[in-house]
């Protein structure tokens, strides 16, 4: 995630040239059939209509062919975006920095977010996780107080966790948390949000990060999106923790959009429904 105040996120592929990153959409769409979900074939059908089953609060996949939506993630690091040149170039959604730990907020969080609905980005924002700081709810209710709060408007997407690897300090990347107090963390933060929004967040992270450091868990992959972060890869890869497809894919720190590039797994339609959905 584009973060300020941190080093280089640490990466879970290696960054191929641009005009591979660029060419992710149409790989990730064939031009034949449905988009089968990661995870196996056994997830590819439902008896009704040949498509995966809608896991609560997840979108379901698109069953016809097309370019998925574009998107990608800013913080302070992006300051004024051009947001209209955004959506010319292909942006449909973004998500927006507003808040890290109990103590510190996007100083441009406020122009970045509004600036983004007036353009015509559906539009969320998210929140970096310092769980060595302080308890999941205590940084959720920072979190909604500045800017990651939810409304059924159609335009606002569910509050998201960048729960990742330490950036401060590269020999405790789980922040010297367990894996089962990592687990009630992450618990303690979505249940916060849950009641204070009504909805359960989107949890960003890497396979690599999860498996590390909650142990894989499965806790969370049926009530909760999965916000993947792969770069380079024509696919997004094994999933962690029992999900069986992702609903966002971070596959690439720099693109034809401001800050890193995005895609939404399903159609623009269902991309409306999942804003708005209870």
């Amino acid at each position: 995630m584009a973060r300020e105040r941190t080093p280089v996120r640490r990466r879970t592929g290696v960054l191929t040239a641009a005009t591979a990153v660029l060419a992710l959409a149409t790989a990730a769409t064939a031009s034949a059939g449905p988009l089968v979900p990661p995870g196996g074939p056994e997830t590819a059908a439902s008896p009704a209509a040949g498509a995966p089953p809608v896991l609560p609060g997840l979108p379901a996949l698109p069953l016809r062919s097309g370019a998925l939506p574009r998107g990608h993630d800013v913080s302070s690091h992006q300051r004024g975006v051009d947001w209209a040149a955004a959506r010319a170039r292909g942006a449909r959604f973004v998500y927006v920095k507003a808040t890290e730990s109990t103590g510190y907020r996007n100083p441009y969080f406020s122009g970045q977010y509004s600036g983004a609905r007036a353009a015509g980005l559906i539009r969320g924002a998210y929140h970096f996780a310092r769980p060595d700081r302080s308890s999941g709810a205590e940084q959720a209710a920072y979190f909604v107080r500045h800017g990651g709060g939810w409304r059924a408007d159609g335009w606002t997407l569910p509050p998201a966790l960048d729960i990742e690897y330490n950036p401060y300090d590269a020999k405790h990347k789980c922040y010297g948390v367990g894996k089962a107090r990592m687990v009630r963390w992450i618990r303690s933060f979505s249940d916060e949000v849950k009641e204070r929004t009504g909805r359960r967040p989107v949890i960003y992270t890497t396979t690599q990060w999860w498996k590390l450091c909650t142990g894989n868990s499965r806790a969370f992959s049926s009530s909760h999106a999965l916000w993947i972060a792969r770069h380079g890869t024509s696919q997004p890869g094994a999933l962690p923790g029992g999900w069986r497809y992702w609903t966002f894919w971070q596959h690439a720190v720099k693109g034809r959009l401001p800050g890193d590039q995005d895609l939404f797994n399903g159609s623009l339609s269902r991309l409306r429904i999942f804003a708005r959905d209870h």
